[in-house]
């Protein structure tokens, strides 16, 4: 059994909430816009982080990880990507990834709306964990945790971090 951790949206932003949560887990899942800092690249080195690289990463992030990702964990298929769509809206490319892989579980993130559901067409669960970070229109930071024991995918419990800080000083307030 394996207690995953799957996360999303950080943009360069890592709390103590989020470090103790993965602590114990056995594999953090990031579905792409790491951003980058030295807590970043720390939690990367530390975890066994399995990930994609979103449209914000840059070279340090799009060495490291593709941005499309197909593992296996125990006896689960997994498909993830940073900007993929959900059932009925998948984009082409993700859509013709899912027929030709057949995942049990597929993983997004980019829009930092939490989503979890099943897609009945291609027998899957898609899972968007939301967004981690303080960057975005979110009101809430969320992470998903979830286990997986040979096909079974079970406990799975939707954290939230607490509310996205709102800025000090609007960027566009007039005086």
């Amino acid at each position: 059994m394996k207690q995953i951790a799957i996360i999303s949206d950080t943009h360069n932003y890592l709390d103590d909430k989020i470090l103790k949560l993965t602590n114990n887990c056995d594999e953090i899942w990031h579905a792409g816009d790491f951003g980058y800092s030295i807590t970043i690249s720390e939690f990367i080195e530390q975890n066994k982080v399995i990930g994609v690289y979103g449209n914000i990463d840059g070279a340090f992030i799009r060495q490291k990880y593709p941005e499309i990702q197909k593992f296996k964990c125990e006896k689960i298929r997994v498909l993830m990507t940073h900007i993929g769509g959900y059932p009925n809206k998948y984009t082409q490319v993700i859509k013709q990834e899912i027929e030709l892989y057949k995942p049990h579980l597929y993983i997004c993130g980019h829009s930092h709306i939490l989503k979890v559901m099943y897609d009945k067409k291609y027998k899957l669960l898609h899972i968007n964990p939301g967004a981690a970070g303080k960057e975005g229109f979110h009101k809430k930071r969320t992470i998903i945790l979830v286990k997986i024991e040979e096909n079974r995918i079970f406990d799975l419990e939707v954290i939230e971090l607490g509310p996205r800080s709102k800025l000090t000083n609007p960027i566009n307030r007039i005086n």
